[in-house]
């Protein structure tokens, strides 16, 4: 069984920048759609960027122009970079995989790691 590990979430300021990165373990034969989306309080968990293995992805539209997701290896198979940060993206961000392994096709989500812009 897979596991994934979100990493590089942390208060910034607004117009500051941060990477998330997510790590994946396990017997992992393939990666499908790999992505993120995010949480904030009271609210329902929203698609923010995801990526299919031929590379086509797909923003939210408050996020478009700001933020970049992008493929990796085995290792760390997708990662967001995240500019020109706004008070409003402040949320837990959850890595998303849909991966194929030993047991056949399977959907893995991470704990999240938190983000939080503000001054």
């Amino acid at each position: 069984q897979a596991q994934v590990v979100e990493s590089g979430g942390g208060l910034v300021q607004p117009g500051g920048s941060l990477t998330l990165s997510c790590a994946a373990s396990g017997t992992i034969f393939s990666f499908y759609v790999v992505g993120w989306y995010r949480q904030a309080p009271g609210k329902q968990r929203e698609l923010v960027a995801i990526i299919t293995t031929g590379g086509i992805t797909n923003y939210a539209e408050s996020v478009k122009g700001r933020f970049t997701i992008s493929r990796g290896n085995a290792e760390t198979p997708v990662s967001l970079q995240m500019n020109s940060l706004k008070p409003e993206d402040t949320a837990v961000y959850y890595c998303y995989m849909d991966v194929l392994e030993m047991g056949g096709r399977r959907n893995y989500w991470g704990q999240g790691t938190q983000v939080t812009v503000s001054s």
